[in-house]
């Protein structure tokens, strides 16, 4: 990259945080894998800074906004967005820079991630569309969230497989958005504050021990949607999982339902990388439907 971006995001920088900032060193951040990722400094203070295509502006507007949103809520840490845009022809996000070479802490997140999900609105979705990795995220507000799960969740995911070919997959889900209602006769979610993109590879902990969320995909949903998806890749043990439970006990219907809230993000993945997600979605679909016989 030329030194015109970074001269750009230095100027950027100074202009948002109100105080000069002369870049004097700069390297990349591997882990990602839809952005290119850097960390800035200028001997006294560093940011981390996410680069794409200039089309992806909005994609990091709606990531700050989601930051914004979970910093809101005074429960788990987040890293803060100081600002975002375009320059030389890339769109960027300058995000707080954090240590994160901690390690553990899962108790701890699991009070908070409780906390967190305490905060509710009365409508499920949220005032702004964002995405879901690359793929977006439509977030239209409802007051019932069978509609939001069929219309803005699975059936915006099945729409896409159906534009990949895959026939088979739509009709199939089609069968199960038709049943779903029967998965929570007896629970009505609140409209909790949810990360919603909740592997572990988007929880870190801090050199003191803090635990951070980043990467959101930010809605306000059923908080099992949350806590399904920290089982589907696994790394997070029974500390987080207990003191979750103490804090807000689950349903007993999540066990059921979890798969229902992972089949989105299997789903995302086919459409994401193809392969064999699309299997594993039939799978989970045939599960769930064998659970309404």
């Amino acid at each position: 990259m030329g030194s015109s971006i970074w001269n750009s995001l230095a100027e950027a920088i100074c202009r948002a945080s109100g105080i000069p900032f002369v870049l004097r060193g700069r390297h990349g951040v591997g882990g990602g894998c839809i952005n290119s990722t850097h960390v800035l400094e200028d001997g006294a203070r560093r940011w981390f800074v996410k680069l794409n295509d200039a089309t992806r502006l909005d994609m990091f507007a709606a990531e700050a906004a989601g930051l914004s949103e979970l910093a809101a809520s005074h429960t788990v840490r987040v890293p803060r967005p100081l600002c975002h845009g375009v320059a030389a022809g890339q769109a960027f996000l300058v995000l707080e820079w954090l240590d994160l070479s901690g390690s553990g802490a899962q108790e701890l997140l699991g009070r908070q991630l409780a906390a967190m999900h305490g905060v509710t609105r009365e409508e499920y979705g949220w005032w702004r569309d964002n995405t879901i990795g690359s793929t977006p995220q439509p977030n239209e507000q409802s007051m019932d969230w069978m509609e939001f799960m069929c219309e803005r969740r699975l059936g915006h995911q099945l729409d896409l497989a159906v534009q990949a070919g895959n026939r088979r997959l739509h009709r199939r889900g089609e069968e199960l958005l038709d049943r779903m209602p029967d998965l929570f006769t007896d629970y009505t979610p609140a409209a909790s504050l949810l990360h919603g993109d909740l592997w572990s590879g988007n929880y870190a902990v801090t050199a003191a021990g803090e635990p951070v969320l980043f990467d959101p995909a930010v809605y306000y949903g059923d908080r099992e949607a949350d806590l399904a998806m920290t089982e589907l890749f696994g790394g997070f043990g029974p500390r987080f999982y207990a003191a979750y439970n103490e804090a807000w006990p689950l349903d007993p219907g999540y066990k059921v339902r979890k798969t229902l809230y992972n089949l989105y993000h299997i789903l995302n993945h086919y459409h994401m990388f193809g392969g064999g997600y699309g299997q594993q979605a039939e799978r989970m679909i045939d599960q769930l439907l064998s659970e309404l016989r």
